[in-house]
């Protein structure tokens, strides 16, 4: 059987866009192995069909010698037919540099082939990549990869929709990309309206997310920041009607689940990011701002004022959850679909 490599470390949300690529890459007839960081490979735990090689992610992104010689020596077990480094930064390669394989992949801004092309959503460019497939091999878009064997919820449901609110998060082991984030405030302002309306809250996270819970600590919510494994948060959200966060690694998370996804992005073009599969929707603000999407796929233009995300309003947010709620009552589930305000915060329309 022939073997690939997969080299994507995290983030989270990276990791989970790419499995439909290594999912291609089974039903092709490979055997597929993944170096994956610590807390990712807890995603990677749901898919026994990868194998997955974990490492600590600071040590070898810091350089540290004796990291790097230690994947090389587990590596060095097999032979591979297909390298793929998913990064573009050219340091990434000595991660594989003893391993030998008829075709090694790196990211790059020059070569199309191995380009995430703008605009197109990054899970079928992955597979594209992955496949050594053309542009036009992959007509139709793929959806995320359901999660596999996951735990009960930790959270009993009751008879009030669930509605799941991550308001932190948009930090991996290199950066915190505040930029990304709604503002706080206004996830507190929506968890008001939610509760007004007899819906369930419940506020989650990881445990570098722990500075929100404060600001909801008057409200009647169910906090499981920082209590969860990322499996039972990925339960949780299973067991949930609605997922809400922004950008951020747990938006991917609710993705391979069957909740109703509702996310803010700005900075970010959602096209290339919202979970392909129905029930989902982006708000994308900053319409008409000559600055957006400010993202170029390593940095952030140096604001320090995201308005374009302060121009959602928790409103905006109550109701594509209100129809995402209807949708799932009705059994009448809508394609994923991108709304942006117009003129005025109550009028939007569609990208599609």
């Amino acid at each position: 059987m022939p073997r690939a490599l997969i080299v994507k470390l995290g983030a989270i949300g990276d990791v989970v866009m790419a499995i439909p690529g290594a999912l291609a890459l089974r039903k092709a007839g490979y055997d597929v192995d993944w170096v994956v960081g610590r807390a990712a490979a807890q995603v990677l735990q749901l898919y026994p069909w990868i194998n997955r090689i974990e490492v600590e992610e600071r040590p070898l992104l810091s350089g540290k010698p004796g990291a790097i010689f230690a994947l090389w020596r587990r590596l060095r077990r097999h032979s591979y037919d297909v390298v793929a480094t998913l990064y573009y930064d050219k340091r990434y390669k000595i991660l594989t540099l003893p391993v030998r394989a008829a075709r090694k992949v790196l990211l790059s801004q020059q070569d199309r082939a191995t380009s995430l092309l703008h605009g197109r959503h990054h899970t079928d460019e992955y597979a594209r990549i992955l496949l050594g497939r053309t542009d036009e091999a992959l007509p139709e878009q793929l959806a995320p990869v359901p999660a596999e064997h996951l735990p009960e919820s930790p959270l009993p449901r009751g008879a009030k929709p669930r509605v799941v609110m991550v308001a932190a998060g948009a930090r991996n082991a290199l950066r915190d990309d505040a930029l990304r984030r709604w503002p706080v405030e206004s996830y507190v302002a929506l968890a008001k309206l939610l509760l007004a309306r007899g819906y369930e809250v419940v506020l989650a996270g990881g445990p570098d997310d722990a500075w929100a819970s404060p600001y909801f600590a008057t409200l009647s919510i169910t906090d499981v920041t920082a209590k969860l494994s990322l499996t039972e948060t990925i339960a949780l959200f299973e067991s949930s009607d609605v997922v809400c966060t922004h950008d951020t690694g747990p938006l991917h998370l609710a993705g391979i689940t069957q909740a109703g996804v509702v996310t803010i992005f700005g900075p970010v073009d959602p096209r290339g990011r919202l979970p392909q599969r129905h029930n989902c929707v982006a708000l994308w603000g900053g319409e008409g701002f000559a600055c957006r999407p400010c993202y170029d796929g390593r940095s952030y233009a140096p604001c320090s004022n995201n308005l374009c995300m302060q121009q959602i309003t928790p409103s905006m947010v109550l109701g594509e959850i209100e129809t995402v709620l209807e949708a799932r009552r009705t059994q009448k589930p809508f394609v994923p679909r991108v709304r942006v305000p117009r003129h005025t915060p109550v009028q939007m329309v569609e990208l599609g």
